[in-house]
């Protein structure tokens, strides 16, 4: 159906429901000729006559109120539709989908969740952790959090985080056994433990900052998994070496369950930043999110 043939129906509606021209037109904020001029239209498309009018009274005829009999609950779920989408950007409320790395999870949105939840309860999340480098608006998601080095630039950008940095991490007891590595180069022949993005089958790279520029390392991987939090059992278990995001292992640093080295060739970079593509008509709820998780 064209827009001009719903606007025709709906001008009907209002009329027969009024039983007036007059009442109708304000109530569409249209004039009455064309109000008028919209009825001739759909009885001439129609063939029929939709309505008797006198210079008193306007009433359905018979094919009238069986087209507004057949209209009614049908047009009525259409403008509760329209009413609902409307609502959507007015209130918050409804589903918000979120695509982002485990860390993100731990350190950013589980620590807000209650509050989150007791100031806008009519708003459901869908949490879904992925640590791969993933088109997050592709499948379906209204936003992402990845790092700030890797968020494309066509995408709207929320800092969350301040500056992160990765740590070198083992356990006391795997340094009991093995030398302690005193620059990168030294990592050849210690046991690491490594990311592997699934999608892909790549691994993560070891990279440092070096007096000039960064680098990279190849380490010998005893393990590959493609979760962190895997990762960082295994170092506080005594396998290997890890490279993790600093605020992962922070809390293990502080008791001594964890041992850091390289520490000085590991440099700040840009921390997680919440994207989304567009800032058009956005609902409520995504909004309410965004004021929720920025960085303040």
């Amino acid at each position: 159906m064209r827009g001009a043939e719903f606007a025709e129906l709906m001008a009907f509606m209002a009329i027969a429901e009024e039983r007036s021209f007059r009442s109708a037109a304000r109530r569409l904020n249209m004039s009455p000729s064309a109000l008028s001029h919209s009825m001739r239209s759909l009885e001439q498309r129609l063939g029929a006559r939709l309505l008797h009018r006198t210079t008193r009274s306007v009433a359905p005829t018979e094919a009238g109120q069986a087209l507004l009999d057949r209209l009614g609950a049908p047009i009525g779920e259409v403008i509760d539709a329209v009413r609902d989408v409307g609502a959507f950007q007015q209130q918050p409320r409804g589903l918000v989908r979120i695509n982002m790395p485990r860390a993100a999870a731990q350190l950013i949105v589980m620590p807000k969740l209650a509050q989150f939840r007791a100031d806008y309860p009519e708003i459901r999340l869908e949490l879904v952790i992925d640590d791969s480098i993933t088109d997050v608006i592709a499948k379906g998601f209204d936003f992402g959090i990845r790092s700030g080095a890797i968020v494309q630039r066509d995408m709207i950008s929320v800092p969350l985080t301040p500056d992160l940095r990765m740590a070198v991490v083992a356990s006391p007891s795997y340094f009991a056994r093995r030398p302690v590595p005193r620059s990168p180069a030294e990592l050849n022949g210690h046991a690491c433990l490594t990311y592997r993005w699934y999608e892909t089958g790549a691994l993560h790279p070891w990279r440092f900052d070096g007096p000039e520029e960064p680098f990279e390392v190849l380490v010998d991987s005893v393990m590959t998994a493609n979760d962190t939090s895997l990762l960082l059992d295994a170092a506080l278990r005594g396998c290997g070496v890890a490279l993790l995001a600093e605020s992962l292992v922070e809390t293990h640093l502080a008791q001594g369950s964890l041992q850091r080295v390289l520490d000085t060739w590991c440099k700040p970079f840009p921390g997680f930043h919440l994207y989304y593509p567009s800032r058009r008509h956005m609902p409520a709820a995504m909004r309410a999110l965004i004021d929720s998780l920025k960085l303040s």
